[in-house]
């Protein structure tokens, strides 16, 4: 387009000259204006001034507007992938997309397991993972019926999630026990001021501790300020019954030091299942993530990072600390082993547990729990170190394992002529195998 324009212009200023002249010739004179005639049938002619204004100011923006730059082919993949993400993103928000995470999926009827369970150690019922906390709560309250001190030690080690302040606020009431258990005579150990700034700041907000109190003999009284009869104060009093059993504070007080959380019982949902092709496919509930909605929104968005950092170099730090993150976004696994018979033994575990729990958990299940054998993760090598944690094996948040008898035993046992070990699973198991669906 541009030349087009410069042609036109040479053209014009071309003709504008003249009949050309030599070098050699005189000058010429301009010829007379002729008179004008009658219209000639019209031809073609040069444009008007108009056009010429409006060739120029196209001509202007052409040399203005910058030439597209030809995109490489990492600008490409950045491209589609920018485009990938906003598409995820907008199917999240609009509650269609499957989670990008992906084996989470919200139809229990398709699911591998429907949840993460706990046994209560206090009532002995399986209970789901949301219900954890109030059924506790219900089950402490029923035992201090039983044992009123030891639920108000439950209540302090189980519900203040502080460790520290716990271990402050404890060590802090078990020296007022102390001061009482060695100086039974004196009156002034047997008062607890509650305005005191030490029980305001270590104790007072310790969910539990003001159970305890009444379990072990206080009572809270309200008393006049010696010297300030108008005014008075809240204490905790000894009673004079528990004056008399004095020696039980000291009992009190060791069972308040060595109390620990109420702790429940990972259910390990053990599961038989016969031969299936579907044994490396997991579909598994929300329970498994350690990431809520929001969370995952975000994870979805980090993953656009991820083409930036493939294009840079990473220190060591920064690939471990990456590496942390990956490991924290699990709290549960789901492992399934086959064994060489073709059954598939299914469990839920901690992602943090240790190889041994595995070990253990599979060797129960053994018809000869006392050969040894091996588990070999999904890339078939050997997991050897029963100190090292699921996750950091990479067998989160689910993972299929092979079974397998120690090969030199094995051996062993087919010179001797014994073959035949038996069934790799206890019969009882085999009783209740289902079918992998």
């Amino acid at each position: 387009m541009k030349k087009f324009f410069q042609e036109i212009k040479a053209d014009l200023q071309f003709k504008a000259a003249g009949p050309g002249q030599k070098l050699s010739e005189a000058p010429r004179e301009k010829a007379p204006k002729e008179k004008p005639k009658a219209d000639p049938p019209k031809s073609r002619q040069g444009p008007t001034n108009e056009a010429q204004m409006a060739a120029a100011a196209a001509l202007a923006r052409l040399e203005q507007k910058p030439k597209p730059r030809v995109p490489s082919s990492q600008d490409a993949i950045r491209s589609q992938v920018k485009k990938e993400l906003m598409a995820e993103a907008a199917a999240s928000d609009e509650g269609t997309s499957e989670n990008s995470l992906s084996t989470v999926v919200e139809d229990s009827s398709m699911l591998s397991v429907s949840g993460v369970y706990f046994i209560c150690p206090l009532t002995g019922v399986t209970i789901r993972k949301d219900q954890k906390e109030a059924h506790i709560r219900e089950a402490i309250f029923e035992y201090a019926s039983k044992d009123p001190v030891a639920a108000s030690i439950m209540e302090i080690h189980t519900f203040n999630k502080d460790r520290e302040k716990v271990k402050l606020g404890v060590e802090t009431i078990a020296k007022y026990l102390d001061n009482i258990h060695l100086h039974p005579e004196d009156e002034k150990y047997r008062k607890i001021k509650l305005q005191n700034k030490v029980f305001q700041e270590r104790i007072h907000s310790l969910e539990g501790v003001h159970s305890f109190f009444q379990a072990v003999g206080f009572e809270k009284l309200t008393l006049n300020i010696p010297g300030q009869e108008e005014n008075t104060e809240d204490f905790y009093v000894l009673k004079e019954e528990a004056l008399g059993k004095v020696d039980d504070l000291k009992e009190h007080k060791e069972k308040l030091l060595g109390g620990e959380p109420v702790r429940y019982q990972l259910d390990r949902q053990l599961r038989i299942f016969k031969p299936s092709p579907q044994a490396s496919h997991f579909e598994l509930p929300p329970d498994f993530f350690n990431l809520t909605v929001e969370e995952l929104k975000r994870e979805q968005r980090r993953r656009s990072e991820s083409v930036e950092k493939a294009s840079m170099l990473r220190t060591k730090a920064m690939r471990e600390k990456e590496e942390q993150r990956e490991l924290r976004k699990y709290n549960y696994t789901l492992l399934r082993v086959r064994f060489p018979d073709g059954y598939i033994l299914q469990g839920t575990f901690y992602a943090r547990e240790p190889i041994s729990a595995l070990y253990k958990f599979v060797r129960e299940t053994l018809q000869n729990d006392w050969l040894p054998f091996e588990l070999l993760a999904p890339g078939g090598h050997k997991l050897t170190d029963e100190s090292v944690a699921l996750n950091e094996c990479g067998l989160v948040p689910s993972a299929l394992l092979t079974f397998a008898w120690d090969a030199d035993v094995m051996a062993d046992i087919k010179a001797s002529g014994e073959e035949h070990v038996g069934s790799v699973l206890k019969p009882d198991h085999l009783l209740a195998v289902q079918i992998l669906s």
